[in-house]
């Protein structure tokens, strides 16, 4: 149980790490370069990891690294990036909260991972509170954005399930730096193609940078794959529901204004949402209702 405990607060490092993510992405990285972009985070950050694993592929490792990178390097990091900046950061966050019912249902299909019901509940009751805590006001909708939205979410959630499958291969660190860097090296042909050369980089898209590779990126995705290797798929996608809860607490800290009774009771809901569905809740109500059907027997006697 504390095993589970500790991993469910490792995982917990990359949905908060994300939260921020698009708020950067939009205010501070280039507009117009979302696969230098999607380079840019991706290259440093698996770089940075196999300088601390120091290990490289081996085996079908080579193949299975092109596979996750692609799926959760290049389409994900591209469409997120095209995401943010076409996007309201509420709505590109609203879109990627309904990826823990996906996710459920992926592992269902194929790793043969069974959603139990308090996990099924939980992420209807999360995904009403992100809507209640996102929706505070008209938004603009862009097609383009929406697409690129939920292609991020439907191919990484593939690509998370895969990731999951393979994990007790390799350590978690190597394979996480491995599909960084696969993914980055797929992309750089068409970003030469399509982009011409790579955005000029001012200071602030400097930091901006540092904070998505390092961060929401190194750290961020070597702590989520952790989890997915020790926790069920559905507690993992339901942990990144508090990417919506950091990214409003954060938009309102920034802005200097209150949270509105909406949001609040959103909030109030995602985490109610993410804890009911948590192997460790459901393991203290198992306990509870056998303790007290023992007490019950006993009386009975």
């Amino acid at each position: 149980m504390e095993a589970t405990l500790r991993w469910s607060l490792a995982t917990a490092v990359a949905p908060i790490a994300w939260g921020a993510n698009y708020f950067v992405t939009h205010e501070l990285l280039p507009s117009g370069f979302p696969l230098y972009g999607a380079i840019l985070r991706a290259l440093p950050a698996g770089l940075l990891l196999l300088a601390v694993c120091r290990r490289r592929p081996r085996g079908s490792w080579w193949w299975k690294s092109l596979v996750l990178g692609a799926l959760n390097t290049s389409a994900f990091f591209t469409l997120v990036y095209v995401s943010a900046q076409a996007l309201p950061t509420s709505l590109a966050s609203m879109i990627m909260a309904t990826s823990p019912v996906v996710l459920m249902l992926l592992a269902w299909l194929l790793i043969a991972e069974r959603p139990t019901v308090p996990a099924l509940t939980g992420a209807v009751i999360g995904i009403a509170g992100a809507c209640l805590m996102l929706l505070t006001a008209a938004v603009r909708v862009d097609a383009l954005g929406v697409a690129a939205s939920v292609g991020a979410m439907t191919l990484s959630s593939v690509g998370y399930i895969l990731a999951k499958r393979w994990s007790g291969e390799v350590d978690v660190i190597a394979s996480t730096s491995w599909q960084l860097i696969a993914g980055s090296l797929l992309l750089i042909p068409p970003a030469v193609v399509v982009e011409g050369a790579p955005p000029a980089l001012t200071g602030d898209m400097l930091l901006g940078f540092g904070y998505v590779t390092v961060v929401a990126t190194a750290l961020a995705f070597a702590a989520w794959f952790s989890g997915l290797k020790h926790l069920p798929a559905a507690s993992v996608g339901l942990i990144g529901l508090l990417n919506p809860v950091t990214g409003v607490l954060l938009g309102t800290l920034l802005a200097g204004d209150t949270l509105t009774g909406q949001q609040v009771g959103g909030i109030a809901l995602v985490l109610a949402g993410l804890l009911l569905g948590q192997p460790i809740v459901s393991r203290f109500r198992r306990r509870a209702v056998g303790s007290r059907s023992a007490v019950l027997s006993g009386r009975s006697e």
